[in-house]
């Protein structure tokens, strides 16, 4: 079965080289110019990942980011046309799995390729297979739906695919420090350019979604110098 990519941009001739691209590659593709059109279509019609250009009319890729995580886990790549450092941090800080600059010679073969980690990510993290629920204290997560309970009950935000392995390969090692270079390997595998962190900037927002069922979460530990853990107690 094809995979479906939302693009999202209000450069009609972006769209067209990378919608292009994607077919040429297999992948059926959904467009939209606004940030607004995007939303509507991408909730009743959820595609396998979304491209999202930060700069646009009516509503921005940041905002509408911040809307699609209210509703759904799919893998998101944010396209910029700065440099700046704050674009980067706010869009990891709402839920970006990655980013792609367009400034400084962009290459729709690095986003295709960029896509197929993301996809070949969240193909690992579905897992059919009820044994490998995993259960510790009050966590639960289901691999197979990308479902996480705390205390019993569903994250009202739910975690991005990205996130869920993270918590995923902590909680499975209680107690075990995981190196920030070992959740960037489990995270993002085949990329190599992910920074030390891009790592944190996921671990706050993980806790900051625990911490809304759970003002008290404190099960991530962080370990200065060295990485994070699952508390066992």
């Amino acid at each position: 079965m094809k995979q479906t990519i939302a693009l999202v941009d209000d450069d009609r001739n972006i769209l067209t080289s990378i919608s292009i691209a994607l077919e040429k590659e297999g992948f059926n593709v959904q467009t939209y110019l606004d940030g607004e059109s995007a939303y509507i279509g991408i909730t009743r019609t959820p595609p396998d990942l979304a491209v999202i250009d930060v700069k646009m009319p009516k509503m921005d890729g940041e905002e509408l980011l911040r809307k699609l995580r209210k509703k759904t886990p799919l893998p998101v790549i944010l396209l910029t046309s700065k440099d700046e450092e704050v674009d980067e941090l706010l869009g990891l800080k709402l839920g970006a799995d990655d980013f792609i600059k367009k400034s400084g010679g962009f290459s729709i073969k690095v986003l295709i390729e960029r896509i197929r980690v993301q996809l070949r990510k969240k193909d690992s993290a579905n897992i059919d297979d009820n044994k490998n629920i995993i259960s510790h204290g009050k966590l639960r997560l289901d691999p197979s739906q990308l479902e996480c309970e705390w205390n019993g009950k569903q994250l009202p935000d739910k975690l991005t695919t990205t996130e869920f392995l993270i918590v995923k390969e902590l909680a499975k090692r209680p107690g075990i420090i995981k190196e920030r270079s070992q959740l960037m390997d489990i995270a993002y595998r085949e990329d190599t350019d992910i920074e030390d962190r891009t790592i944190d900037s996921h671990i706050k927002r993980i806790r900051k979604k625990f911490k809304r069922v759970d003002n008290n979460f404190s099960a991530i530990e962080t370990r200065y110098g060295s990485g994070y853990r699952w508390n066992v107690s």
